[in-house]
């Protein structure tokens, strides 16, 4: 394993973290901490400077097939499958609280690996991180099967009993996004460990460091080796050779639909089970009764938290045309307020995006836009240098053909549309996406609101609010934004089988 020197000299990294991050960090593959079969390993790097912070181990195919044995071997002949569900649910609430004890460097890790400011990371990813697990571990003692009366045909005389049984569904493999990473780690990881799952959880290559630092306080909490592991690497190569191992029962995948259209076709070779939480590209209708100061600090939140990088970002704004003009120049002032800058900075309020591959993607959408008759009613130029930083933008002027209101950008790019009225062909607009993860309704008229929100295509609407979550609502997505729910009991049933027995008692 090499050692680096030490090259943050931040006030917020401690001398523990700072020392844990000069050495080349492995993966987590059956209770033990191992580097890539290959010897390889990877730089990941500061996305507000472009410094190297750390390095990685790079693992394959070989290194997916080590940890997939291994979650094999815990599934089948470990001790977690003898452990009772009240045992599984204590040790599952105490990884909760290790997360809670170790919420600063959570917090620290999450701003240096995505860019997220540190007092949002410690707010959102790590609070909601530790909440999954506590919710989680309630639901090990209470998944239960049923009774059923039959009425299928018996011998004169002979009784019968019915039964379903629920059981783990096996050795998962799960396969986790950047832009939360140890939030996405929690949403996976927590709920088949409630069903007695074994995991080999593939990290995003851009933000591989806290679900690192949570393998560690997996193995404090007593977790049994190889029931969860954790594998670093790139999605061509270790993502690929973990949706098609033949070991995997069932494979989870948050992250682009175009990505999870290929999950599903590695999956189909031996059709194993598969859930997705894919894109989006969310309606946000703002009625003409709105209250003017909740809707627009609420849409701004919509599209510019976490740079815009929410697969359920408010990207699409239809306002009212009788309060378009203050509802679009408020966003835009609020857009204008916002403070650019590192996310270790006290006062951040947006960081860079993720990679130097964002970046481009999403000045490449702004360049569209541009091309395709947009008009910029806000843009800050004066961005940070040194680091992948996009200021948040407000595109006027808009038309559903745009590339920039039909494809997800996910980036802070808001395009708004006004409206004449709240008639049949402005719910078709909204619903006039290959999406349908999440949607914003603004009204007053609360009635008139839940009408609206009934009629809209998506798996999550909010009301008069948006990005509330909560670790017993289920989330998720119609059409092409995926198959199954993350969260609340719903996401049970992305790890569970279920199983009938029959049996004559007389």
């Amino acid at each position: 394993m090499n050692v680096h020197a030490p090259i943050l000299q931040h006030a917020s990294v401690s001398e523990a973290l700072n020392k844990w991050l000069s050495h080349d960090r492995p993966m987590l593959i059956d209770g033990r901490w191992e580097m890539a079969a290959s010897g390889r390993t990877f730089d990941v790097h500061d996305p507000a400077t472009g410094a190297r912070i750390a390095a990685v181990a790079e693992g394959d195919a070989a290194d997916v097939d080590r940890a997939v044995k291994a979650a094999r071997r815990a599934f089948e002949t470990g001790p977690w499958p003898r452990m009772t569900p009240s045992d599984r649910g204590r040790l599952i609430h105490r990884i909760g609280d290790l997360i809670l004890e170790h919420a600063d460097t959570l917090a620290t890790i999450e701003a240096l690996d995505n860019g997220k400011p540190k007092t949002v990371a410690r707010a959102a990813d790590v609070t909601l991180s530790a909440d999954m697990f506590h919710y989680m571990s309630g639901w090990a003692t209470k998944i239960e099967g049923r009774t059923i009366p039959i009425s299928a045909l018996a011998a004169p005389g002979m009784e019968l009993v019915s039964m379903t049984r629920k059981e783990a569904i096996g050795v998962v493999g799960q396969i986790i996004p950047w832009n939360f990473p140890l939030l996405m780690a929690a949403w996976k990881v927590a709920p088949a460990l409630a069903t007695g799952c074994t995991v080999v959880l593939k990290v995003a290559e851009e933000t591989p460091l806290s679900a690192l630092w949570l393998g560690q306080l997996l193995l404090d909490a007593g977790l049994p080796d190889g029931v969860v592991n954790i594998v670093t690497g790139f999605g061509e190569t270790a993502g690929a050779a973990l949706a098609g191992h033949p070991g995997v029962d069932k494979v989870a995948f948050t992250g682009s639909t175009e990505v999870g259209k290929l999950i599903v076709q590695a999956a189909s070779k031996d059709l194993k089970k598969v859930s997705l939480e894919l894109g989006g590209k969310s309606p946000n209708i703002v009625l003409g009764d709105a209250d003017l100061d909740l809707t627009i600090a609420g849409a701004a939140n919509s599209i510019f938290f976490n740079h815009g990088q929410c697969c359920n970002a408010g990207a699409r704004l239809y306002v009212h045309d009788s309060i378009y003009d203050r509802v679009v120049e408020g966003v835009a002032q609020v857009a204008g307020q916002i403070r650019l800058g590192h996310g270790l900075d006290e006062g951040t309020e947006m960081g860079p995006l993720v990679s130097s591959v964002q970046y481009d993607r999403v000045r490449g959408f702004l360049q569209a836009g541009r091309d395709e008759g947009a008009e910029f009613m806000f843009r800050q130029d004066q961005a940070p240098e040194g680091g992948y930083f996009v200021a948040p933008t407000v595109l006027t002027n808009t038309n559903p053909q745009m590339k920039v209101v039909r494809e997800e950008i996910f980036g802070p790019v808001l395009v708004a549309t006004p409206f004449k009225e709240l008639d049949d062909a402005l719910i078709a607009e909204a619903n006039n996406s290959v999406y349908g993860l999440a949607a914003g309704v603004w009204s007053r008229d609360t009635g008139r609101a839940l009408s609206v929100a009934n009629r809209l295509r998506a798996g999550t609407v909010w009301i008069n609010c948006y990005h509330v979550f909560d670790a017993a609502l289920p989330f998720g997505g119609y059409k092409q934004s995926g198959w199954g729910r993350e969260m609340g009991e719903a996401v049970l049933a992305n790890y569970l089988e279920t199983k009938a027995v029959t049996m004559r008692i007389g």
